[in-house]
């Protein structure tokens, strides 16, 4: 909105609005809205929550030290969410469809995520929809979108290729055939395609929100995630970055800068309330929402593949919980003391604050590394 109003209609008159027509001068603005409005909005949002009696509810086979935090605020995702929506609508170009994509998949992955914080809530017990109906439902939003996506694909808007990192020209295409590319005719010819990209969505949900588990742990590995999707997101729409480093150009991700830095902002200013020992918890509403914002965007982008390592600490936490089930229903045996992989560490001892800030340190590591393969191809 403020883009229109400041670049498009005063900009003619007021030549110093032109800087508002940069996506990196917007990135910054939009980044410090989404925080200071987190910061801002916070106590009266906890304060709602209280007198809501929106307290979280601790599963009865976790850690022992984790029964003291009974009764905190829980649900507080939803100021997260407000705060990148806010944000990106004051920041970015609205004509981009790329856009309402990402905020389509972050406003649809709460709603989930309310739906299953209310019935823990109502219920008075740390269990809410079913596994196998959080999951279909989180399939729904990721096939919507790829629906939309096969479309775009068939009108030249979008690229069913893939990115392989440390590869210059080797991109190939999740179509069975690439001369079919209408969607509608020809569905079966993006069945791969479409299997990916819900692989992706729903494990980078489902990743975000496993490791939502330790005071601040998730929403301090989101802010490092956010923040290499907004420099993917950049180079991406950039025409002589994007030529430089042999990336598969799409000005229409440009405006994406603008939601990641939005996320960036939000997930810094959350995590102010969010921090050891904690004020407020994100609850499904917040970490469904990141994750699957973060699937949308890296598949937008083209970054699929290096979502992996942008996303490191997420995949292990996702990787331990799948390896923990898998090894006790398979041997009877189980890996870790306790799944997912952090409460493995509490078992063994190590304090909260240790476990989160040497995973944030990891997952910085692993983010680092992912932004090395713009250049490394």
């Amino acid at each position: 909105m403020l883009y229109w109003l400041l670049y498009e209609l005063l900009y003619p008159s007021v030549k110093a609005f032109n800087v508002f027509h940069y996506v990196t001068a917007r990135a910054m603005f939009a980044s410090l809205t989404s925080l200071f409005f987190c910061i801002w909005l916070g106590p009266w949002t906890i304060r709602q929550l209280r007198i809501l009696k929106f307290g979280q509810h601790i599963r009865e086979d976790g850690p022992q030290s984790h029964m003291k935090k009974a009764g905190t605020p829980t649900m507080g995702g939803l100021l997260i969410v407000a705060s990148i929506a806010f944000s990106t609508l004051l920041w970015a170009d609205l004509k981009h469809l790329y856009v309402w994509l990402a905020l389509f998949a972050l406003v649809a992955f709460a709603g989930i995520g309310f739906i299953d914080d209310y019935a823990k809530v109502s219920k008075k017990r740390n269990l809410g929809l079913t596994a196998r109906r959080k999951f279909g439902l989180q399939m729904l939003v990721a096939a919507f979108v790829t629906l939309v996506l096969g479309y775009m694909r068939s009108t030249g808007a979008y690229s069913t290729t893939l990115n392989v990192p440390f590869f210059k020209q080797y991109q190939p295409d999740l179509l069975i055939h690439a001369a079919l590319a209408n969607p509608f005719t020809y569905p079966l010819a993006f069945l791969p395609f479409y299997l990916f990209f819900v692989f992706v969505v729903v494990g980078s949900s489902n990743a975000v929100n496993i490791t939502d588990g330790l005071d601040g742990l998730a929403i301090g590995l989101m802010v490092i995630s956010a923040g290499a999707l907004t420099l993917f997101a950049y180079t991406s729409g950039n025409r002589e970055l994007a030529a430089y480093l042999l990336l598969a150009r799409n000005p229409r991700t440009a405006e994406l800068t603008i939601f990641c830095a939005s996320m960036t902002g939000a997930s810094l200013g959350f995590l102010w309330w969010n921090a050891h020992p904690a004020s407020v918890f994100m609850g499904d509403v917040g970490s469904l929402s990141l994750g699957g914002a973060m699937g949308v965007v890296a598949v937008l982008i083209k970054q699929e593949i290096i979502l992996i390592f942008i996303a490191g600490m997420f995949v292990i936490e996702l990787m331990s919980v799948i390896l923990q089930v898998g090894s006790f229903k398979l041997r009877k045996k189980r890996i870790f003391k306790m799944a997912p992989i952090h409460h493995h560490f509490e078992a063994l001892g190590w304090q909260e604050s240790k476990i989160i800030i040497r995973f944030w340190v990891i997952g910085l590591v692993m983010a680092l590394f992912a932004l090395t393969t713009l250049k490394l191809r």
